[in-house]
């Protein structure tokens, strides 16, 4: 099973608008996968193990996980492309 994280500021709002949609795109495309938010903080605690981490806030850091900028679930903007680079790494 893919572990995918869903990190923002504060963990709360944006992320878990994100994490919803994320689950959602991974039903439809028989993709198991445990989905998990934290704040971008916590992202070094947790990040072991993850095969995707997807980030309403600037990450800088590198984890040694592809990392996805998910403000498109949050604007609608670019989302068709961040839906495909989802798939494309945990496929």
């Amino acid at each position: 099973m893919k572990k995918v994280l869903v990190a923002c500021g504060g963990a709360v709002a944006t992320s878990t608008v994100a994490a919803n949609k994320v689950k959602a795109i991974l039903k439809e495309n028989n993709i198991q996968a445990d989905v998990s938010q934290c704040r971008v903080s916590e992202l070094g605690s947790k990040a072991q193990g993850a095969d995707l981490i997807i980030s309403t806030a600037k990450v800088d850091r590198d984890y040694g996980v592809p990392v996805i900028h998910g403000l498109p679930f949050i604007s609608g903007v670019g989302l068709d492309k961040t839906k495909q680079e989802i798939l494309d790494i945990l496929k």
